[in-house]
């Protein structure tokens, strides 16, 4: 027989690049992989989580409650310690390294006059009653993708962005238009030209969402400050008249807990008009254990009565037992404890790569000191391309040592060629010594060329 059985969405779905770059790691087994945004491998909080789980299985009461079916939504105090704890981020009450004597100040000041100016309504943004916890942030992303977007819809996103989420695009047949990132995020002008484009050929009633990874951004490492959150929050607002629709702000925070330098910055909660329209997902998975996959999400409420049905049919609910033992590790000091030796060990291992680096890329290729998240973006000179075709990808491999080619995290946006000469770097699954290795293979790589 020579037709499918299969949906369009089955027929339309192609392979994700995570997929073969893990198989090229699996075919060549003295590679040293700097792709995989996998997690510190030495710092996984085993001793933690087997005190935890001793505590929730010592009596028959708490392990029968942690191996039963919980709720679609999530476990009550799970979502309640987790939104008091973004509360606190949100409100100053967390962390601060390096924060300088001049920018603290104007930065508390900007969060705290937001919250001050809607008062009781803006504590209510981050209500647990707002809240659902998944398997893992990307369950969510799938899921608010399969709510909003219909066949032919737009999406905005950084340019570059995540490239996984540009994936669930690709297999929902939406596509992705790409905005500028500036040093501190989004370039808000840019999306108001685009917004205004898209108005004036008549496609603003296709556009459904604004995508943001704000912390510490995968691939680029950069945070996006909470004022350029809320005027991008604002810019959306004042085209929706034309639009027809809501147009929400999708705010990724999966890094916002892996930042080992400079200041936090607020959310997108904090802002106004935040409860109407701001999305807001994060997860526990890499500040603590990536093989437990809870993430969580606080919606609008009524996108959030559509995306319970659909978790509902998803999996009824997430791993009882994971909640039961992040709720252990929170209401302990052992989540703050592991969290800060973790921030710890990527700042050690950042250095390591940064030195690396210096001492063996070329001068002409450009990069910025991370101060968080997993990664460093290795930018090219204009006439190396870093693409999977490319002699530098190739020849790389042929050195044992693999990255993400920059490519792979653009959209494909017919408004400009997509760049080819970036480089995704990870210091987060590797060893030191093999960071180093890794990152001499790189170089002797690009001196060639």
């Amino acid at each position: 027989m020579k037709k499918s059985a299969l949906s369009q969405l089955g027929r339309r779905t192609e392979a994700p690049p995570i997929s073969w770059l893990m198989q090229l790691t699996l075919d060549h087994p003295n590679l040293i992989s700097l792709a995989a945004g996998f997690t510190d491998n030495e710092s996984l909080p085993v001793v933690e989580t087997r005190e935890s789980l001793n505590e929730i299985l010592a009596s028959p009461g708490s392990g029968r409650a942690a191996l039963q079916y919980g709720s679609t939504a999530g476990d009550p105090h799970l979502r309640r310690l987790t939104a008091d704890r973004l509360w606190k981020l949100d409100s100053m009450e967390g962390t601060d390294f390096n924060s300088s004597a001049d920018a603290f100040p104007r930065r508390a000041g900007d969060v705290r006059g937001a919250l001050r100016r809607h008062g009781v309504a803006a504590r209510g943004n981050y209500s647990p009653e707002r809240m659902l916890i998944t398997s893992g942030s990307q369950q969510l992303l799938y899921m608010l993708s399969e709510c909003l977007c219909e066949l032919g819809d737009i999406v905005l996103v950084e340019d570059p962005t995540y490239f996984v989420f540009l994936g669930i695009a690709q297999s929902h047949g939406f596509s992705c238009r790409g905005i500028r990132l500036a040093a501190d995020g989004i370039d808000v002008s840019h999306l108001e030209q685009t917004l205004e484009s898209l108005r004036r050929r008549g496609e603003l009633n296709r556009v459904k969402m604004l995508y943001l990874v704000s912390y510490s951004q995968n691939p680029t490492g950069i945070t996006t400050s909470f004022v350029k959150k809320a005027a991008a929050l604002a810019t959306l607002k004042r085209f929706e008249l034309a639009a027809g629709h809501p147009i929400y702000l999708l705010e990724d925070a999966a890094y916002r807990e892996l930042r080992f330098a400079g200041n936090d910055e607020a959310s997108a909660l904090a802002a106004e008009g935040a409860d109407e329209r701001v999305i807001y997902t994060g997860t526990y998975s890499k500040p603590f254990a990536t093989g437990v996959r809870v993430g969580f999400g606080i919606l609008p409420k009524p996108l959030l009565k559509v995306v319970l049905r659909v978790k509902a049919n998803h999996d009824f609910g997430t791993s009882n037992l994971l909640q039961q033992l992040l709720c252990r590790a929170l209401a302990s000091c052992r989540y703050e404890t592991h969290l800060s030796q973790l921030q710890r060990r990527y700042a050690r291992k950042a250095a390591t790569m940064t030195r690396a680096m210096r001492e063996h890329f070329p001068a002409e290729v450009l990069w910025q000191e991370p101060r968080g998240g997993l990664y460093i973006w290795a930018r090219c000179p204009g006439p190396v391309k870093s693409g999977v075709k490319s002699k530098l990808f190739q020849r790389a491999l042929k050195h044992d040592v693999l990255y993400v080619p920059g490519e792979l995290c653009y959209a494909d946006d017919p408004t400009r060629r997509k760049p080819n000469h970036e480089m995704r770097i990870s210091f987060g699954g590797a060893t030191e010594s093999d960071i180093r290795t890794g990152i001499a293979r790189l170089g002797a790589t690009l001196r060639e060329l």
